[in-house]
């Protein structure tokens, strides 16, 4: 089995990134590697912050790795939170003031099509590779769910009644953005000889 370092400290990422990949992949977590650092993540889009994440770690461990980053795009927002979405409510926000900070800009908003977009960056025998996932979507009025963390008490994907907070986490998986881009990554890594 293919064993990677998955770049982040976030825990639910982590969580989430080992019930999509399941027994297909041996994801390794920072501390598993004795890699317990603050990450870098200075770039301006969210394709540079996955490559930044992943060389980062690859640079300092010398192990395979891959690390996303993902961002919510909402369309009557020209497209914020994006690149900052983690931190759209200043440093060290949490998960509610970046949802508060994205209610209250889309307050009277009719307009309310948003989008994820993760991308992973790869880093396997030296080489580099980019993976892509895409969920379109709304931005709901007000929070609604549990489970997740993030914006997934505010984003209802396309064509379903329900936000990824409302889901259970292998139906959210089955949909997401971060699922998208996963399932890419191990399809590719199956692929090599």
């Amino acid at each position: 089995m293919t064993e990677l370092v998955f770049a982040t400290n976030n825990q639910h990422k982590l969580r989430e990134i080992r019930e999509i990949t399941g027994d297909s992949l041996h994801v390794k977590s920072l501390a598993d590697v004795g890699l317990e650092v603050e990450i870098p993540e200075s770039q301006d889009t969210i394709e540079g912050n996955a490559r930044q994440k992943a060389r980062f770690v690859y640079e300092r461990s010398g192990m395979d790795c891959f690390a996303d980053d993902t961002g919510l795009e909402i369309e009557a927002l020209d497209g914020r939170p994006g690149v900052y979405s983690a931190r759209y409510a200043g440093e060290g926000c949490s998960f509610a003031d970046n949802v508060r900070k994205v209610l209250e800009e889309m307050q009277g908003v009719t307009n309310r099509s948003a989008c994820f977009r993760c991308i992973i960056c790869l880093i396997i025998k030296g080489n580099e590779y980019l993976f892509e996932g895409r969920i379109d979507g709304e931005i709901t009025p007000e929070t609604g769910g549990t489970e997740g963390f993030g914006y997934d008490p505010v984003f209802r994907p396309a064509n379903y009644s329900l936000t990824f907070a409302e889901m259970p986490p292998f139906l959210k998986n089955g949909l997401s953005h971060r699922g998208r881009a996963a399932r890419k990554m191990l399809q590719y890594i199956s692929s090599l000889p």
